[in-house]
């Protein structure tokens, strides 16, 4: 990436900031478009380096306002798309929103790219869009079903992805990333939430324990996208980005207790487990493509992503509101 400029849209988001980093300090020319705040706000990168922060340039924009795309696209060699909204209990709850910011968005991003003719667009996926496992672990040939609102729409966000590859030879390839931990991660998210909880000296609430899920820690996931879109070979793939290692989460939340150093009592808190034919149960990675094209595979294991990400938490003030449910 030295030298190469680079767009990364959602940069202020968990996985975006940790990918702004990485390709700043490879040498890329990086442009990180943040979503519009009246309060000036870039996301996660407010936690970047000084060095970091002085090295990019930021704009701010609207994912769904194609005008705001096209000049943040302009005159950029490679565009890396992570904007999205990501919630899955939200998109029961909004989902008109997420067809709007998903689809629409990443629309936007691949007729700007294509106006633009830029080098290699890296379009976002999830492992969400394969639904609860057919057979694991699972490779890319995986059939996609829609079980929330979030994963149809991204389901229809990699197709309209995939047409332009097909119907214009847009130079792209989808990165499909299964679970991503870290710091920076919101209390959204399972981890941070058990170890927050956990570190305040609290009971535990969560939803189901019996789910099993593939954790990758941030800067391996970081890694894979930037060998994704170096990588020749890899236009027109859709390349799964996950440890192919699964843990259930009630494992989960007993190894995060040990790491912290807490004998917390989990409770089954109802409003977070999700509807029955919605929820996810089986997610495992078969990696095994995105190896052999671009040479990747995880550094970071399980237990020490925990340790790194605890030690993150714990140098951060206390969240006010550990217990809430984070929808």
């Amino acid at each position: 990436m030295s030298g190469k400029r680079v767009l990364v849209t959602g940069a202020g988001g968990f996985i975006g900031s940790h990918l702004v980093e990485r390709l700043a300090g490879e040498g890329a020319e990086v442009r990180a478009f943040v979503h519009y705040s009246s309060r000036g706000d870039w996301g996660h990168l407010e936690s970047s380096p000084e060095e970091i922060r002085d090295a990019i340039e930021v704009v701010a924009g609207e994912i769904q306002d194609s005008f705001s795309v096209a000049r943040a696209v302009a005159n950029r060699d490679v565009v890396f798309h992570l904007a999205a909204l990501i919630g899955i209990p939200y998109s029961y709850l909004a989902p008109k929103s997420y067809l709007d910011t998903n689809v629409l968005g990443t629309l936007n991003v691949l007729e700007a790219a294509r106006s633009s003719e830029v080098q290699r667009v890296v379009h976002t996926s999830t492992s969400e869009t394969y639904g609860s496992a057919i057979y694991a672990p699972i490779d890319e040939h995986h059939p996609l079903q829609g079980q929330s609102p979030y994963s149809a729409s991204k389901i229809a966000a990699d197709k309209i992805a995939e047409s332009y590859w097909r119907s214009f030879e847009l130079p792209l390839t989808t990165v499909r990333p299964f679970n991503t931990f870290g710091p920076r991660q919101s209390l959204r998210a399972i981890i941070p939430t058990i170890m927050a909880q956990a570190l305040a000296g609290r009971e535990v609430r969560v939803g189901s324990l019996a789910p099993v899920r593939d954790f990758t820690f941030v800067a391996d996931t970081a890694r894979a996208f930037v060998a994704a879109a170096s990588s020749p070979v890899a236009v027109g793939a859709t390349l799964n980005v996950g440890s192919g290692r699964g843990i259930a989460i009630g494992a989960l939340a007993d190894l995060i207790l040990e790491v912290v150093g807490c004998e917390a009592e989990l409770v089954i808190e109802e409003q977070r487990v999700r509807p029955e034919a919605s929820e996810v149960v089986h997610l495992l990675c078969d990696a095994t493509q995105l190896h052999a094209l671009t040479g990747w595979q995880p550094t970071v294991d399980l237990r020490e992503g925990l340790d790194r990400t605890a030690e993150w938490m714990r140098s951060r003030p206390p969240h006010p509101r550990t217990q809430a449910y984070a929808v």
